[in-house]
């Protein structure tokens, strides 16, 4: 005896409201999970310049802050420390980027610029916003 099937199974047809819930959910996840992901460092409010160019090497950073603390490398450095370090920069011919603070005094800028003069630092530049 022949049994006949009562149901017929319909092809093309998808339901896309699981499809579009995932997707959701993901959206969710990952819009939570960025806000929370902060960047260490130390804050620094650069200057405007309109006059600024974008600078490709790789150079070492030193960071003065608005309470003229001088970083080299995320570190708090003596003057001692950075002079010997300036060194050898200067015997490596490593570009050196000043970022400083806004609000640092410019005594602090102009008499970190002259200590790189004055070790040898051929270039030394100065970052800035646009």
């Amino acid at each position: 005896m022949k049994f006949k099937r009562r149901l017929k199974a319909e092809k093309g047809l998808l339901d896309l409201t699981p499809l579009i819930n995932v997707f959701f959910l993901l959206f969710i996840f990952f819009l939570f999970t960025s806000s929370f992901i902060f960047q260490p460092g130390i804050k620094v409010n650069l200057p405007k310049a309109v006059t600024s160019e974008v600078i490709q090497q790789e150079n070492v950073v030193i960071i003065i802050t608005r309470d003229d603390k001088v970083y080299l490398n995320d570190r708090e450095i003596s003057q001692d420390e950075l002079a010997s370090n300036l060194r050898l920069m200067a015997k490596e011919n490593v570009p050196l980027l000043i970022k400083a603070d806004s609000r640092a005094s410019l005594g602090r800028i102009v008499g970190l610029w002259d200590m790189c003069r004055k070790e040898g630092v051929s270039q030394v530049n100065i970052a800035t916003n646009e």
